[in-house]
């Protein structure tokens, strides 16, 4: 069932356009990641859906409301955590959950979703004593609070350490599981191939295209990668031989083998035939990366 319809959508500025005809769907419970640069049109377009923005074309349609004519009736059904949000430095976290549920007819109860997002310990804390990721987690218990359908998460994990963004991930994964859809805004390709059931590709205000992780990598063929330093000089005509091998490049000591197939095999079998350890040996295979490459002509970062 689409819980989400974007058709046609237009947003545009006195110098630029934002958003150029962009179109979508996102089925109920599914994580619908909207990945691009910096710049892309992704907020722009969220905003849109959030009733945030008004388009200058296209329609719009979150569980059959119109952002704009439904406003009030919206806000019971959508809720949004905005990258540029922010709060007052001393309310303490409790009182911003209290605060924000009091704007709902019927909220959630806000210890319950304390404890769900880890910051039980934390509730009697003033918002600037939080760390990146405590904030991030007020972020998504303050758009939860109105027991949403749909939750918009708008670069979540930006500014966050590694272990910070994992921890946020798995609060993503649970929110899933509680039945929430999710749409989630990002630019970081891992984040986007470990999350989201589909994507849209954005890229200058454009929907390059959409599908699963897996089918847009599966657009830029089943290419691999090989890296590895030989143990001995190596030829590199014994791995173009191999009808796996489409290429061999070198860089100072290390050799990148790239072709399809069982590559793996075929290359490793030929350095033992020629007495050569491949060290520090790495398989690559075609990520999200070379997918927005291959659709748009440019690395996404």
């Amino acid at each position: 069932m689409k819980i989400i319809e974007v058709r046609n959508l237009q947003k545009r500025y006195p110098k630029h356009v934002a958003v150029d005809d962009v179109s979508f769907e996102v089925a109920e419970g599914e994580i619908f990641g909207i990945l691009g640069p910096n710049g892309a049109g992704k907020t722009t377009t969220v905003e849109c859906v959030g009733g945030l923005r008004a388009a200058d074309g296209g329609t719009v349609r979150v569980a059959g409301l119109d952002p704009q004519r439904d406003r009030r009736a919206l806000r019971d059904v959508l809720g949004m955590q905005l990258q540029s949000a922010a709060l007052p430095e001393k309310i303490k976290v409790w009182e911003a959950l209290d605060l924000y549920a009091s704007y709902y007819p019927n909220p959630a109860d806000w210890e319950e979703l304390l404890e769900h997002v880890g910051l039980t310990e934390k509730r009697d804390t003033a918002f600037k004593k939080l760390s990146g990721g405590q904030r991030q987690r007020l972020s998504v218990a303050l758009a939860l609070v109105g027991r949403p359908r749909v939750a918009v998460l708008d670069e979540l994990t930006t500014g966050l350490d590694p272990q910070a963004r994992r921890d946020t991930w798995e609060l993503i994964e649970r929110i899933r599981d509680s039945g929430v859809t999710i749409v989630l805004v990002t630019h970081f390709m891992e984040e986007a191939e470990r999350l989201c059931d589909r994507l849209a590709l954005i890229d200058k205000g454009r929907v390059v295209a959409t599908d699963t992780p897996a089918g847009l990598i599966a657009q830029v063929g089943s290419e691999q990668r090989l890296r590895f330093r030989p143990s001995a000089p190596l030829d590199d005509s014994v791995l173009l031989a191999l009808p796996e091998v489409r290429d061999v490049s070198r860089h100072g000591e290390q050799v990148t083998v790239s072709g399809t197939g069982n590559l793996a095999h075929a290359v490793t079998l030929a350095l033992v035939e020629q007495q050569i350890i491949p060290g520090d040996l790495r398989i690559e295979q075609a990520t999200l990366d070379d997918a927005f490459l291959a659709l748009t002509g440019r690395k996404l970062s």
